[in-house]
């Protein structure tokens, strides 16, 4: 599996229309939506899912409005039962004869917390079709956001999320690992704990620690002993320090603040900087209205010094319990 600062030929996307993913607050969410994909527009193709021709035209007006270069998105009219295609898109893979293969893990709803998710699941294998790629079906419940590759074979992921019985209750840890090892080509699996507070995926990785180098994690850390995450992200931060890569080198850690505790109707949000994306020469990294957002940015443009850091309101769409990294999806080139 490529490391995802890799040259893309494409990101996909699910433009947003199920409005029990944002109870009471689904009316901002396609204008933010649209920011995000007219930044990504500027230096990548964007392949887009949505329902249908309204719903197309509906995302192009607002995609124009927000300035995207809209020759560089395609749409497609494919239904899904939600817009977190991070999760249930294909993961693609380079084969020994050069090739690309797409996997196409099975997608269980977060461990079927928000029922139906066969549109979503069947999703890989549509795109497949479409662009005429080669998928494989793999016989294990996996999100794309519950792992992080550096593309020479380290492999980062949480116990919280991968080991739960509500993925994979028959298999063992050892048979997790070598699904991994035999379909990612992977050789050195990395272990985190816990995930965020107010992470419904049961901890996602992609909100905690990312690779940004073959050498480099970079992960959020909390400095206030009394937030709940407090404990949690020094726990994953002395595991990454302890860790080795793939020819037994220590990592080179760095840190990301958390932003403030953000809470909408009294549920604490999953608001964090790990959850940024790699674009062809750009960076995209969420924002959330905090002091913190700028101090997070200078991190980013410090340690990607070749790419743009682009901050993007996220706001409205963390009320979803995800961002940016959540919304896409890379095909590697």
């Amino acid at each position: 599996m490529p490391a995802e600062w890799e040259r893309h030929r494409a990101t996909y996307m699910t433009w947003p229309h199920n409005q029990d993913t944002w109870p009471g607050k689904f009316a901002p969410v396609p204008t933010q939506y649209a920011a995000v994909v007219a930044a990504l527009s500027h230096y990548e193709a964007v392949r887009m899912l949505v329902e249908d021709e309204v719903a197309e035209h509906q995302a192009g007006a607002l995609l124009r409005q927000a300035g995207a270069r809209i020759e560089s998105v395609e749409f497609l009219r494919y239904p899904t039962n939600d817009s977190w295609i991070r999760d249930y898109g294909p993961i693609f893979v380079g084969r020994a004869d050069g090739m690309q293969l797409a996997l196409d893990w099975n997608f269980n709803s977060w461990g079927d917390k928000y029922g139906r998710c066969d549109l979503d699941d069947a999703i890989p294998e549509r795109l497949a079709s479409g662009y005429g790629f080669d998928c494989l079906q793999v016989p294990m419940v996996l999100e794309g956001g519950s792992i992080d590759v550096n593309g020479l074979g380290s492999l980062l992921t949480t116990q919280s999320c991968l080991l739960n019985p509500n993925r994979n209750p028959a298999m063992s840890k050892a048979d997790i690992e070598e699904y991994l090892r035999v379909y990612l080509g992977v050789n050195n699996i990395l272990w985190l704990g816990e995930g965020i507070a107010g992470d419904d995926t049961d901890g996602h990785v992609d909100d905690l620690a990312r690779f940004i180098a073959p050498d480099t994690i970079l992960t959020v850390i909390e400095q206030d002993p009394a937030d709940d995450n407090y404990r949690p992200l020094a726990d994953n931060l002395k595991r990454l320090q302890a860790m080795r890569d793939q020819g037994g080198s220590p990592f080179r850690i760095e840190t990301l603040p958390m932003p403030p505790a953000l809470y909408h109707e009294g549920q604490r949000l999953p608001a964090s900087y790990a959850n940024f994306y790699f674009a062809n020469g750009a960076v995209l990294m969420p924002t959330f209205g905090c002091p913190t957002d700028e101090q997070a940015w200078a991190i980013l443009s410090r340690l990607l010094p070749d790419r743009q850091v682009i901050g993007l309101p996220c706001l409205d769409l963390v009320w979803g319990l995800g961002t940016i990294h959540c919304l896409t999806q890379q095909h590697p080139q």
